[in-house]
């Protein structure tokens, strides 16, 4: 099997790279850098190609040949989305667009798309399944629920497969700190640097938290049992306030960083967790409930090598 994979530098693109690998499967990664980092992809047998998406020639020709496109390339956060909404709908909406240009020049026939549960906006329930009504509330929201009916009307028009993987608060190697992005690496950066953890709100909310392991074998799977055009939350199933976060991070660092709060930030949601049955029903794959080993090596890997490269 040949695979393109778009974002491949970046966090969760290079976990999948080398997992493909692994796998015998034969990878060309395309990433512009903007985020991701050649080094993430130190001693990997992958053709890179450094580019856009939003560059329809280079997407079409780096993806002939390909059985399967995983597209990961976007902007990615919320805050970042708002601040700048026509940049983000221009690689998150147009470069999708590309890629679906992309399968139907080369006659490939599946894309897995790398969603976000930022499409379901304020929940109604706590604990989502993939009929959760759809209500994004920022930009970034917008564009990926945006990208997912443009690839859902392709695979109608153009017989594709599409999957769309719904993810919720990915973490884990290569995830590096980004004021914008997740909770793990900030709380990570200032656990190293001895300086306080802010957290926004009481610290009761909540958040379904998956490792970018699982993240990984959950896009391999999706290529190679799906039959059909359908859509997957992917989250561990298993929720944990941010105030039991900080203090388990800060057990395992022996840390004694102050923890201090501020007022909860507009827009965000109080309660998630991901109804994660579809996935484990029709994909056969469960995910790890073992968030204080999986942080562990995260903090591990962040003191020994991220945080130097920063």
């Amino acid at each position: 099997m040949k695979s393109l994979v778009t974002g491949g530098a970046g966090f969760i693109g290079s976990n999948l790279v080398r997992l493909l690998i692994s796998k015998n499967v034969e990878v060309v990664v395309v990433d512009n850098l903007s985020t991701g980092r050649i080094d993430n992809l130190s001693g990997l047998n992958a053709e890179f190609v450094e580019g856009d998406i939003r560059d329809k020639d280079l997407v079409i020709k780096a993806s002939k040949g390909a059985d399967v496109i995983f597209h990961l390339a976007a902007s990615v956060g919320r805050q970042k989305s708002i601040e700048d909404p026509q940049e983000d709908s221009a690689t998150n909406v147009i470069g999708t667009l590309n890629i679906v240009d992309a399968a139907k020049v080369n006659t490939i026939p599946k894309i897995v798309f790398s969603s976000s549960a930022a499409i379901y906006g304020e929940l109604i329930t706590p604990t989502i399944g993939e009929d959760h009504p759809q209500m994004p509330d920022s930009p970034y929201g917008v564009s990926k629920l945006a990208a997912e009916k443009h690839l859902l009307v392709a695979s109608q028009l153009y017989n594709l497969i599409v999957v769309c993987l719904r993810y919720f608060n990915v973490y884990g190697i290569n995830q590096r700190f980004d004021p914008y992005g997740n909770v793990i690496p900030i709380f990570t950066h200032n656990i190293l640097e001895e300086k306080a953890i802010t957290i926004f709100g009481d610290g009761k909310q909540t958040r379904d938290f998956i490792n970018v392991r699982d993240v990984a074998m959950i896009n391999y799977l999706a290529a190679i049992k799906a039959k059909t055009t359908t859509v997957y939350n992917v989250g561990s199933g298993r929720s944990i306030t941010i105030n039991e976060l900080a203090n388990v991070m800060k057990q395992i660092t022996n840390s004694k960083v102050e923890i201090v709060y501020s007022a909860r930030r507009k827009g965000d949601v109080l309660h998630c967790k991901a109804n994660n049955s579809k996935l484990k029903r029709e994909l056969g794959f469960e995910p790890s409930l073992e968030i204080e080993a999986d942080l562990t090596e995260y903090l591990s890997w962040y003191s020994s090598i991220a945080k130097v490269n920063e």
